[in-house]
């Protein structure tokens, strides 16, 4: 039996011209994940990241950190996470006051987050596939297809890291754990995981001769108060 373990990256810049890259508590909680991880003996065997700045920063910052773990990062774009912007612009009632202060990285987080959920609720229930460049259950897909690369790079008895974001983790948690289900009900679960990944967290999926199978999900609680952030 492999382990599959997806790591969220530290955060990232909100509210800057560059959103994609770690702030500097971001590096922080990277290298904090590390130490805990190493400090539990676990020495992955292969290493992944998406192809986004934040998630690559974020493994750079982990093999700094836990001096036992002496192997190449490896990329693989589909841990990249959704495009969030894209579907953001592409929500009908979107204003062009929105549209710059998105632009422009200078929109609120809360008004940030009422815009994203009601745009990523509209690209996650399928009914619009045209409107995007990329679908949820494409979106889906390119998960599905990364967890199994990245089971067969673990393989028997050994540990796959994979640093992405809270998106691909939980549509992930959704699909692993919504076997047959519907995109809608897919869909609900997906919307429900990505609401609570944290920053550094680790989610752990168990693959065997039944299939992959989620094990746990968001662990942080060794992570210290200051660390826990969600965005």
């Amino acid at each position: 039996m492999g382990v599959v373990m997806l790591v969220r990256h530290g955060q990232a810049s909100f509210g800057t011209d560059d959103y994609d890259v770690l702030s500097g508590l971001g590096v922080r909680q990277s290298r904090r994940v590390a130490e805990i991880l190493a400090g539990y003996g676990i020495v992955p065997t292969s290493m992944i990241h998406g192809g986004m700045r934040r998630q690559r920063e974020t493994a750079e910052a982990m093999v700094t950190a836990a001096a036992s773990w002496e192997l190449p990062l490896e990329v693989d774009e589909r841990w990249a996470e959704l495009d969030h912007l894209g579907i953001m612009h592409r929500y009908p009632t979107i204003t062009e006051e929105q549209r710059d202060l998105l632009n422009s990285g200078g929109m609120d987080l809360r008004a940030f987050h009422e815009l994203y959920t009601a745009a990523t609720a509209r690209w996650a229930s399928g009914a619009y596939d045209s409107d995007y460049n990329e679908s949820f259950s494409a979106f889906v897909a390119r998960v599905r297809d990364g967890i199994g690369y990245a089971a067969r790079a673990a393989g028997e008895r050994r540990t796959a890291l994979v640093v992405t974001s809270g998106g691909p983790i939980a549509a992930a948690c959704a699909m692993l754990t919504m076997v047959g289900a519907d995109t809608a009900q897919l869909a609900s679960a997906w919307t429900r995981f990505n609401a609570v990944v944290v920053n550094g967290s680790v989610t752990r999926i168990v693959v065997g001769s039944t299939g992959a199978r989620l094990l746990t999900f968001n662990e942080h609680a060794a992570l210290d108060r200051e660390l826990v952030t969600y965005r």
